[in-house]
């Protein structure tokens, strides 16, 4: 099988962003976005979907955190496309439900082509550490569009904004592997289109 390796470089005025994804990896990853908790967030989606992640941004933090988080979104979205190709044999669904202390959040995603973001999270408090949690939602909507995925998160339960920002990003990453993962009954794509 060869390797399904994304390299993505992205320069504008506000960030610069390298990045370097492996769908098939082990969970590694090497983090510098310059927001505390959102190195923490992306390390617990790559060990948790198994994907081996390199991403390093230098973004306007001296602002806020908004540009970092979106425009790292927008690139892990490019790389997650870019990494699953034409999508022969895919399962193109996944799905997870992750319980994380009271927290119980439901995730499901369709590698379509087609970019929809339903999203069903209350942040109780509005920062964990150095990111607003309203950049929580800016981050998912990158990812799902550029990656042109149906994403849908919601939260079933949850009273600590860390705990339901983690789980998920968890969560997220569990049913994103399950989507990029094989199955052998597929012999093209999982369309009766024939083309995803």
């Amino acid at each position: 099988m060869n390797k399904r390796l994304a390299k993505i470089d992205r320069k504008t005025k506000e960030t610069d962003i390298t990045c370097e994804l492996l769908l098939d990896g082990t969970g590694k990853s090497e983090i510098t976005t310059g927001v505390g908790f959102f190195d923490h967030m992306l390390q617990g989606f790559a060990k948790h979907g198994f994907f081996d992640l390199t991403l390093s941004c230098i973004g306007d933090v001296n602002v806020d955190t908004h540009h970092t988080i979106e425009d790292c979104g927008i690139v892990l979205g490019e790389a997650i496309a870019q990494a699953v190709g034409d999508k022969q044999g895919i399962c193109r669904y996944g799905h997870f439900l992750l319980p994380m202390d009271e927290a119980l959040i439901a995730c499901a995603v369709d590698l379509c082509g087609r970019p929809y973001l339903n999203y069903d999270l209350v942040m109780p408090q509005e920062k964990c550490g150095d990111m607003e949690m309203c950049m929580v939602r800016e981050f998912f909507y990158a990812v799902s569009y550029s990656a042109g995925m149906n994403l849908h998160l919601k939260q079933l339960n949850g009273l600590n904004s860390h705990h339901i920002a983690e789980a998920s990003f968890k969560a997220f990453a569990k049913a994103l592997d399950m989507a990029v993962g094989f199955d052998p009954r597929i012999e093209d794509v999982l369309s009766t289109k024939g083309a995803l």
